[in-house]
């Protein structure tokens, strides 16, 4: 490997949708389960030894109401009246030891019956000595142990000696210990618990997703939305309430919306809107709208809407729409590439009709004859023609205005060019397709206003100069009543009748899409003159 090649770096894989969540909720989770474990250990710890001590207590304070145990303070320990009773107590609750004193501290009871009749060992007796309850761990004969404290009184309510019950300590921390287990068993099934909702939660989640991961949908995301924004035609969806959840960037150039493409989509466009009116129908009635005309904001648009299903349901609808007139300028374009090659086929068989006369005087010898007629056929050619291709030098043009001059010429009418005419070719096709679609729509409207009056003439001149083509197509028709005359442009405007109108509605809107302008002036009963001005990339001309 050469030094200047670049190790290739593998894209690491995203993390699957299962291992997030489960990693998402176990760090919540687990951490919960530990603090409450915690906090359940040192109330369970407390809980524990407080029972225990309220047991022992609760102990204490019966036997410091017997009367038996109050008798034997007044006599001599050694008459062993209260060794069998606190034995008893002992073994029957499972404690350490049960001593009783009196008050000066001497023993009348105890596990080692050797230790009765001699002194109690341990200051924290004192506070009990005084009238007072006492709770205290410390560490005596027999083990270190948790010792309780209660006075024990006379029938006048005079102390006469103390209670003194000891609970191990180590009996103290294996109760502790036992009760622990309920916390761990207590983990443990919420652990399960939480297992078990993970793994619940994680289906549910894949259900809903469709099984993709969330990097694929992210993929898919980012794919549907480049293709939104890349195809020509504007796309607006709804749900079934007619809410507008998705739009891309086309429509709204097309719907004039200046927001910005990544700026919030709108909940709804307008309802008097008619592509909502169409996206109301189709998710009423559920059946598509196909090759639609709208009018809208002064444009034609040309829509398809379908509705969108899901379990055979209608969960929205979704509009596909384009301006229509892209669609006219392919037309245009189009219908000029037909005119030019119709009329080289017109010209084509003319010619060979003319090679056949030709023939045929040369095989009658008719020399002088075929003179003039070959003569003849040149200067008409020469007139026609040549002419109007030494004016014009776009032969789409010339195509397109030789188609105009024959069907002039079916009609009983005549096309005329202006001797000034002057035209240079033109690379820019947007150029040529407006071009064509305004002087065919001039010269098809003059066709029209002449129909039925013989030798009716229309007239075209063609004129460039410095970056414009000046365009003028008349005729000497009825004319224009003068209150006509600035609505004839407005789009449904006709007086031939109803579906008409759009012709000159497009030439204007796009020689001035163009940057260019189009006027007419009219007198009734005399003439009719449009003017068009139009930007024009011409080549330089050859002499």
């Amino acid at each position: 490997m050469s030094d200047s090649q670049q190790p290739r770096t593998t894209r690491k894989r995203p993390m699957k949708l299962s291992t997030s969540v489960i990693l998402m909720v176990s760090a919540v989770i687990i951490p919960l389960l530990l603090v409450v474990h915690l906090l359940y250990f040192f109330q369970i710890s407390d809980a524990t030894r407080d029972g225990l001590e309220d047991k022992a207590m609760a102990v204490a304070r019966t036997l410091a109401d017997s009367p038996q145990v109050q008798a034997a303070l007044l006599q001599p320990p050694q008459t062993y009246q209260i060794q069998p009773l606190a034995e008893a107590i002992r073994k029957r609750n499972d404690l350490l030891f049960v001593v009783i004193t009196n008050m000066d501290g001497i023993r009348y009871s105890h596990p080692n019956k050797d230790a009765i009749g001699h002194h109690y060992i341990g200051s924290d007796i004192n506070t009990a000595l005084v009238g007072n309850e006492n709770v205290s761990v410390n560490h005596g004969v027999l083990g270190e142990a948790v010792r309780v404290y209660t006075p024990v009184y006379d029938s006048q309510h005079q102390q006469i000696g103390v209670v003194a019950i000891g609970i191990s300590l180590d009996k103290v921390k294996a109760q502790i210990n036992h009760s622990r287990w309920s916390i761990i068993w207590t983990v443990l099934f919420g652990a399960l618990i939480s297992a078990i909702g993970i793994w619940c939660l994680v289906r549910m989640l894949k259900r809903i997703l469709f099984g993709l991961e969330p990097y694929e949908i992210s993929t898919l995301f980012e794919q549907r939305q480049a293709m939104l924004q890349s195809i020509k035609e504007g796309v607006i969806a709804v749900d079934d309430q007619a809410h507008v959840n998705l739009i891309n960037q086309t429509a709204r150039q097309l719907l004039r919306d200046t927001s910005t493409a990544d700026a919030p989509l709108p909940g709804h466009i307008n309802d008097s809107q008619p592509l909502i009116a169409k996206l109301r129908e189709v998710l009423r009635t559920g059946k598509p709208l196909r090759d639609q005309e709208i009018t809208l904001n002064g444009r034609v648009l040309l829509s398809n809407t379908v509705p969108v299903r899901s379990n055979n349901t209608i969960i929205g609808a979704i509009c596909t729409f384009r301006d229509k007139t892209e669609v006219s300028q392919l037309m245009q374009r189009l219908s000029g590439m037909v005119n030019y090659v119709d009329a080289l086929r017109e010209r084509s068989h003319e010619f060979m009709n003319k090679l056949h006369v030709i023939l045929g005087l040369l095989h009658m010898k008719s020399y002088e004859r075929l003179e003039e007629y070959i003569l003849s056929t040149a200067n008409n050619y020469q007139a026609e023609i040549g002419s109007l291709q030494l004016k014009i030098k776009s032969p789409v043009i010339v195509g397109f205005l030789l188609g105009k001059i024959n069907r002039a010429h079916d009609a009983g009418l005549r096309l005329t060019l202006a001797e000034d005419c002057l035209m240079p070719d033109n690379d820019n096709e947007d150029q040529v397709a407006v071009l064509i679609t305004v002087l065919g729509n001039l010269i098809e409207n003059a066709f029209d206003a002449l129909q039925g009056q013989p030798e009716g003439e229309v007239s075209v001149l063609l004129h460039y100069q410095e970056g414009w083509l000046s365009c003028e197509v008349s005729d000497d028709g009825p004319g224009i009543a003068p209150e006509n005359v600035q609505a004839i442009f407005e789009k449904g405007f006709s007086s031939k009748g109803s579906e008409r109108g759009v012709g000159l509605f497009l030439a204007k809107q796009q020689a001035e899409n163009l940057g260019g302008s189009i006027s007419v002036e009219s007198e009734p009963g005399v003439y009719t003159q449009f003017y068009v001005q139009l930007p024009w990339d011409g080549k330089r001309m050859s002499t």
